[in-house]
């Protein structure tokens, strides 16, 4: 069963040899260096600002950056929402699929725009090719968004002392044509040659070798899967995500799409590190995130690899470890690291069915989501991280009687209350919506038939893990959800559509508004030279505050709800 591991590494090993030199792209890129496709790309991006009327060369203070990016989402959700709701009607629609209802397209739509792709539907069913394109315009968008907010967080920490901070429009242009669209490209057509459909005809009928006649859903996915993985959106585009043959076709597309959904979170790291000309900060702040990782990895892999003890006791061979929701051509243990990789980075996208791993392993992929700041998503996967650093900064400061800085800037009590803010915001999220969800459930007994097909502490593993999923804009599930007369089955309901929604919305912007907020601020306030008494933020010592500081504030702040939910099954298992 073991002999998985070699593929596990050579994933692994494989994604920091295609990071690092892509980072060193990507800085170029917001440095406004030379590229090898500026030939190419700058017609490009000129034809969109001519056509906007936008000028990419106004400099813009933080305020004025995030307005923009406040405004461009409320465009873009408006815009899903009249889509999704009119698909019926409107044209790409070979297989007659209704429109959505309201409250399913405002958590679909809310989802997409901020790149969490919750998705309370099945594809094949719940949405037309118009519909499947729109949402992978917005796996772009909502991905260079992020890739733009910390591209201006990398400037403010550049600049001495300055409140013009580049344009937004430019970094955002730049994000989806220059990072995003070149590699979505590569992707797409190698998902394309291995077997991933890419066409605009409806169902298609097939003989099986029972000789039963079927019809089978295909579309232009090899596109979507592409960018839904670099991105780190994870929306798929048939309901079965990427343990679906046509998403993910062999081990081959396996390991595509594995390096693909990581390499932009990890390569902005060594974009930092070059844009800043401090490498050193950048490795220490990879080492961090990597060790985590690995924290949450190893045991994972190891759990699913020995198989269900439940199972074993059987007399059942687990030669293969434990397949229960997994795919063959996959394995348990590409499965397991996979399942780590998606909620670490936030993609979302799945595999095999969370739901079947063990319980400590469910355990590790909700602390994952939790946590929310090991590599992350695009571009929002650093700002997560910048607010603990902030933290982090500020105590050791106190620990050695110095004022605070950070790369030559004092961190004062506003800059602090930012980042109280912003890091008690994610529990408070997740622990308000399945404290509210557990009420309703214990005090409404007409409910209890529909609102959970597994009661006791795996059903709140249920709960806690759809809203640690819409907090962290993941987007996966452990599914098993429902909320009714009794009738109403799944996550497709009122109040989980509406609910998780709003804890999307809010979980996007505000983490986002913080760490732009602090680092325009300290950009704005004069810079100190360093001196032999300045804490050093790129060395070992510094780094190991760091994870003191996530450990503390993410992880022990869900214990008691962990306790309640995987750490309960798992002894009750013995």
């Amino acid at each position: 069963m073991f002999t998985e591991i070699p593929g596990i590494i050579l994933m692994f090993v494989l994604l920091i040899i295609l990071a690092i030199p892509f980072g060193r792209y990507i800085g170029k890129v917001f440095n406004y260096e030379p590229t090898r496709l500026d030939f190419l790309l700058n017609p490009l991006d000129n034809l969109f600002f001519k056509l906007s009327g936008i000028n990419p060369n106004k400099q813009m203070n933080w305020k004025q950056h995030l307005g923009v990016m406040l405004l461009l989402n409320l465009i873009w959700f408006l815009l899903s929402m009249f889509i999704l709701m009119n698909m019926g009607w409107l044209p790409l629609n070979p297989d007659k699929n209704p429109g959505m209802n309201p409250d399913l397209a405002f958590n679909t739509a809310i989802s997409f725009i901020c790149n969490t792709n919750l998705q309370h539907y099945s594809g094949e069913s719940g949405i037309s090719y118009l519909g499947q394109l729109v949402l992978m315009l917005w796996q772009f968008l909502s991905a260079g968004i992020g890739i733009a907010a910390a591209a201006v967080v990398f400037v403010a920490m550049k600049e001495r002392t300055t409140e013009q901070l580049g344009n937004f429009y430019s970094f955002f242009i730049r994000s989806c044509t220059r990072v995003l669209l070149p590699l979505a490209v590569v992707v797409a057509i190698i998902l394309a040659f291995n077997g991933a459909p890419m066409t605009f005809n409806g169902k298609d009928t097939i003989t099986t070798l029972q000789g039963d006649t079927m019809q089978v859903s295909r579309g232009p996915a090899a596109a979507f899967i592409a960018i839904k993985h670099l991105g780190t959106n994870g929306g798929g585009f048939f309901g079965a995500n990427s343990a679906h043959p046509f998403e993910n076709p062999n081990y081959f597309t396996n390991i595509v799409e594995m390096v693909a959904q990581m390499i932009i979170p990890v390569a902005m790291l060594f974009a930092m590190g070059y844009m800043l000309k401090r490498r050193k900060l950048s490795w220490m702040i990879f080492g961090v995130m990597t060790i985590g990782f690995l924290i949450l990895t190893v045991p994972t892999v190891l759990a699913e690899l020995q198989g269900n003890p439940a199972i074993g006791k059987m007399g059942i061979s687990q030669s293969s470890g434990n397949m229960e929701g997994k795919e063959v051509r996959i394995g348990s243990g590409a499965s397991a690291y996979w399942s780590i990789a998606t909620t670490v980075i936030s993609t979302g996208s799945v595999n095999a069915m969370h739901d079947s791993f063990m319980p400590l392993s469910g355990m590790n992929q909700l602390l994952a989501m939790m946590v929310n700041c090991f590599y992350g998503g695009c571009g929002v996967g650093f700002l997560n991280f910048y607010i603990f650093v902030i933290i982090a900064v500020f105590i050791s400061g106190l620990m050695v009687g110095r004022t605070p800085e950070f790369l030559g800037k004092k961190i004062e009590a506003k800059e602090m209350k930012i980042a109280s803010i912003i890091a008690l915001l994610h529990p408070f999220l997740i622990l308000t919506g399945t404290a509210l969800a557990s009420y309703i459930y214990a005090h409404n007994p007409a409910a209890y038939a529909a609102w959970l097909n597994n009661p006791g502490s795996h059903g709140f593993s249920e709960m806690l893990y759809e809203y640690t999923s819409s907090s962290a804009n993941n987007g996966s599930g452990f599914e098993g959800l429902g909320y009714g007369n009794g009738s109403s089955v799944g996550d497709n309901t009122l109040w989980w559509n509406i609910t998780c929604g709003v804890v999307m919305l809010l979980s996007r912007f505000l983490p986002i508004i913080g760490p732009v907020a602090i680092a325009g601020i300290l950009a704005g306030k004069k810079f100190i030279p360093e001196s032999p008494g300045t804490l050093k933020t790129d060395s070992a010592t510094f780094g190991i505050m760091v994870f003191a500081v996530i450990f503390i504030i993410a992880a022990l702040s869900f214990f008691p709800a962990l306790s309640l939910g995987p750490i309960a099954e798992y002894f009750g298992m013995k």
